[in-house]
C-alpha cells in the first residue's frame, strides 16, 4: 500500500456516510458524509448531539502528540507508537507525520488496517504462527518494497512454524528475540541462554532475520525504578551478546525497543547506556496510552508525574451522559454504561455537570457502578443534579475506551466540533 494509496484510503473516511452505525451522532445528520458534517463545524452541546457520546479535546490532542515526538527526539530514540490504543489510522497518519518511525500493533489484524491506509512501517509486537497471516505478512513484504515489518520470536517451535509457512517467500521477514520481563510475566524467552537458542534457529533459515531485541518493561513483577531498570539491561545486555555471537547480519542496523506508557524514562535512561555495537542502534520506544490519556491509570503511573520538568500529558478523553433519573436525595443515573466506558482498571470520574449552558465542578457527585447502560451516581447532600443535566465523565484506560466507539467527535474547548476520528477494531 504505496503513501499516495493509504492518503486516498483515509480521504474516503469523510465520505462515510452518518447513519445507525454511529453512536451520539445528530440524528438530524442522517445522510450527510462525516466530512459535511464536519465542515458544518456544529457545537456538540447545542447542534443536535446525542448522548452518551465520547469526544475527544482537540487542543489535548494534539499536545499530548507533540510533547511524545518532542520527548523522544530529545533522547535520541526513533517512536514507534502503539496503535493498538486507538485503531485510528487519522491518528496513525498524524503521528508518522509528526515523526514517528511507524507504528506498533499486537496482532496480523491490524497491520491489515494499518496497510489499507498506507503504514509503511510496522513493528509487530507479538509472535506470529498462523499460516495464513504469515502468507498474508510475505505476499505485503513481496508486493511493496517499501514496506517493512518487525516482528517477535520467542521460541524454537515458534520459529520452525514461521519458516514452514513462510518459505518459498522472497524476502526474509524481520524478527527480533522477545526476552520477558521475569517469571511469571507475560511472553519471551525467559534467560539469555533461551534467546542464544531462537537466535540460532533464526540464523538457520532463509525465511527469517534476525534484526534485534524487544520487550516490555510494563510486565516486570512487582515493578519499582530499579527492577525496570534492571530488566531493561538486561534486555541490552542481550542484544550485545547476540551481536557478538554474529547474530546480527545481513541487515544495517540493530534495533532495542521496549516501552509502555508508564516507564518509558526508564528505557530513555537505560537506551542511553546502550555502548557500540557492529552496526547502528535504532531505540525504538512503543508507548501508545499517551494519545489521549486518561483520568485514572495513566495519569497515576506516567513517567511525566517523575521528570515534571519534561512536560505533562493531559486527558483528552470525556464522556459526555445525561441524567435519566433522580430517584432518591442520594442517588441518579446517567445514560451511559458498560458499552460506552473504559471500566477493566476504574470507574469512570465525574468531572464536571451542565445545565442551560453553563458548566461547573461535579462536586458531591461519585460513579460507584456501572450497568450495560446506565450509570449509577452518589450523589452527596446539596449536590445540584437534576434530570437532564449533562455530566461529563473522565475516563481510565484509553485502549478499552476507544474500542465501544468507531466515530469519536473531536472538540474544541467550546464545544466546536471540528473532526470526526474513525476507529478499526
Amino acid at each position: 500500500m504505496s503513501l499516495d494509496t493509504g492518503t486516498e484510503a483515509l480521504a474516503r473516511l469523510a465520505e462515510e456516510r452518518v447513519d445507525h452505525r454511529f453512536k451520539g451522532l445528530p440524528p438530524d445528520a442522517e445522510g450527510l458524509t462525516v466530512g459535511e458534517l464536519t465542515a458544518q463545524r456544529r457545537n456538540l452541546f447545542t447542534d443536535g448531539y446525542t448522548t452518551p457520546v465520547l469526544t475527544l479535546s482537540a487542543e489535548r490532542l494534539e499536545h499530548n502528540l507533540a510533547l511524545m515526538e518532542s520527548y523522544t527526539a530529545r533522547h535520541g530514540l526513533a517512536f514507534a507508537p502503539h496503535g493498538k490504543t486507538s485503531m485510528a489510522p487519522q491518528l496513525f497518519r498524524r503521528q508518522t507525520e509528526l515523526g514517528a518511525w511507524g507504528i506498533t500493533l499486537a496482532v496480523p489484524h491490524q497491520v491489515r488496517v494499518a496497510r489499507a491506509f498506507g503504514t509503511r512501517r510496522v513493528f509487530l509486537a507479538n509472535e506470529v504462527v498462523d499460516a495464513p497471516s504469515l502468507r498474508w505478512i510475505a505476499a505485503e513484504l513481496a508486493r511493496d518494497e517499501d514496506f517493512r515489518l518487525v516482528c517477535y520470536v520467542d521460541s524454537v517451535h515458534g520459529v520452525e512454524l514461521m519458516d514452514a509457512a513462510l518459505r518459498g517467500s522472497p524476502r526474509p521477514v524481520e524478527v527480533v528475540v522477545e526476552l520477558a520481563a521475569g517469571d511469571g510475566a507475560r511472553t519471551g524467552v525467559r534467560t539469555a541462554a533461551e534467546g542464544a537458542a531462537v537466535a540460532e534457529a533464526v540464523a538457520a533459515t532463509r525465511t527469517l532475520r534476525l534484526v534485534g531485541v524487544a520487550g516490555y518493561e510494563g510486565e516486570v513483577p512487582r515493578p519499582d525504578p530499579d527492577r525496570v531498570r534492571a530488566y531493561l539491561r538486561r534486555l541490552v545486555a542481550l542484544a550485545v551478546d547476540l551481536d557478538k555471537a554474529g547474530r546480527f547480519t545481513g541487515g544495517s542496523e540493530i534495533v532495542v525497543s521496549a516501552g509502555g506508557s508508564a516507564w518509558f524514562d526508564a528505557v530513555a535512561d537505560v537506551f542511553a547506556e546502550i555502548p557500540e555495537l557492529s552496526l547502528p542502534v535504532l531505540k525504538l520506544l512503543r508507548s501508545g496510552a499517551y494519545v489521549s490519556h486518561d483520568d485514572g491509570h495513566y495519569r497515576e503511573l506516567t513517567p511525566f508525574n517523575r521528570v515534571p520538568e519534561e512536560g505533562a500529558l493531559e486527558p483528552a478523553f470525556r464522556l459526555w451522559a445525561q441524567v435519566v433519573s433522580r430517584p432518591s436525595p442520594g442517588q441518579a443515573f446517567a445514560n451511559a454504561g458498560k458499552r460506552d466506558a473504559a471500566y477493566d482498571l476504574h470507574l469512570p470520574f465525574a468531572q464536571v455537570v451542565r445545565r442551560d449552558g453553563v458548566q461547573r465542578p461535579a462536586t458531591g457527585i461519585t460513579v460507584t457502578g456501572l450497568s450495560d447502560q446506565h450509570t449509577w451516581l452518589e450523589t452527596a447532600p446539596g449536590a445540584d443534579l437534576a434530570v437532564g443535566d449533562w455530566i461529563g465523565l473522565g475516563l481510565s484506560h484509553p485502549c478499552t475506551s476507544f474500542d465501544k466507539w468507531q466515530l469519536i467527535p473531536v472538540a474544541e474547548a467550546d464545544g466546536t466540533v471540528v473532526d470526526h476520528i474513525r476507529t478499526f477494531f
